[in-house]
């Protein structure tokens, strides 16, 4: 099976990219986890986040140096949809983190209705 390929929404590329926000390490294996999404398969450790969107998941990454979080969308079939990449501060994901990735969803869902 083909991969498909990951479209970055807003910042999520540059975001994750950002030594001060992910580390070298933290980035090794978001990239790692979003290969197995690409291939079709589960990321090690995931949950639904259907609240911002159908079928919004959020990839899970737990280090040393911190928890870091992906929020995605691979039910379509030309790509994985980036939507945000984050390092997580506190136990839940904080409001401007989920209005985010919401607004975020949204204009994706905008713009494939008018293709």
């Amino acid at each position: 099976m083909d991969e498909k390929p990951i479209a970055w929404r807003g910042s999520s590329f540059k975001d994750l990219t950002d030594d001060k926000t992910f580390s070298s390490d933290a980035r090794k294996e978001v990239g790692r986890q979003l290969r197995k999404i690409q291939r079709g398969d589960d990321p090690d450790d995931w949950k639904p986040f259907d609240a911002l969107g159908a079928g919004t998941k959020e990839l899970r990454i737990s280090l040393g140096d911190g928890w870091f979080r992906v929020m995605y969308v691979a039910k379509f079939p030309e790509a994985v949809y980036v939507l945000h990449c984050f390092k997580k501060k506190t136990k839940t994901t904080s409001g401007p983190d989920k209005a985010l990735a919401a607004s975020r969803y949204k204009f994706l869902i905008q713009e494939r209705n008018n293709k």
